[in-house]
């Protein structure tokens, strides 16, 4: 289950960029191609996001479907399977246009950080 793993790192990156404010969600774009299961890193998510600054944070998932473009008819396609094929023509000289993502997009914040989240001076 590599998902734990990339919302550890997810969490991090999150947490550094907040600045101590409260994280009330995260926005992910993640394509078809990088074999993410969006449930299970969802599961994962309410597991690594403990502690003051993201606790109660939602990660919102934006799913993009695999597709291809075909370089000798031009034929965009989204893929259903993964065989990397054109849907027009059948050929395979194709350039994937799409499905390979794995962003944040955006993370939502509370305008002042967290109390518990400020160290002690």
């Amino acid at each position: 289950m590599h998902e734990l793993s990339l919302c550890e790192s997810i969490a991090r990156a999150v947490t550094r960029e907040a600045g101590g404010r409260r994280v009330s969600s995260v926005r992910l774009r993640i394509g078809a191609l990088r074999q993410v299961v969006p449930d299970t890193l969802v599961y994962c998510w309410s597991i690594t996001s403990r502690g003051p600054v993201l606790d109660g944070s939602v990660l919102e998932i934006d799913y993009v479907p695999a597709a291809v473009e075909c370089r000798d008819c031009g034929t965009l396609s989204e893929l259903s399977r993964f065989t990397l094929s054109c849907s027009g023509c059948g050929g395979t000289a194709v350039t994937v246009v799409s499905g390979e993502e794995m962003l944040i997009v955006s993370i939502d914040v509370a305008e002042a950080p967290e109390a518990s989240a400020i160290p002690p001076a």
